[in-house]
């Protein structure tokens, strides 16, 4: 699965699932061997990561919301994504 961004530890993947098992827009977060996976509207939809590295994740996805779903609608259009800005 291709990276998106990575910062502080963390790496954000995005890819196209085919049958959508998770039924909605979102990323993958991995953190030191947890992972999680959050819809672009901010739901957990599964898993977890240590609750100061989510606000992080959270606040990074607020900043570039319209990215994220610029590059999901990429990805489902059979797309290559953007790399989205770390956040600093």
């Amino acid at each position: 699965m291709p990276v998106l961004s990575m910062f502080y530890g963390i790496i954000i993947r995005m890819h196209r699932e085919a049958g959508a098992r998770h039924h909605k827009p979102h990323i993958h977060v991995e953190y030191s061997g947890d992972e999680v996976v959050i819809a672009l509207d901010g739901e957990v939809i599964e898993g977890a990561i240590p609750k100061g590295k989510m606000q992080l994740v959270l606040a990074w996805m607020e900043i570039h919301r319209e990215d994220l779903y610029a590059d999901w609608q990429l990805l489902y259009d059979g797309e290559q994504f953007f790399r989205i800005e770390p956040l600093k």
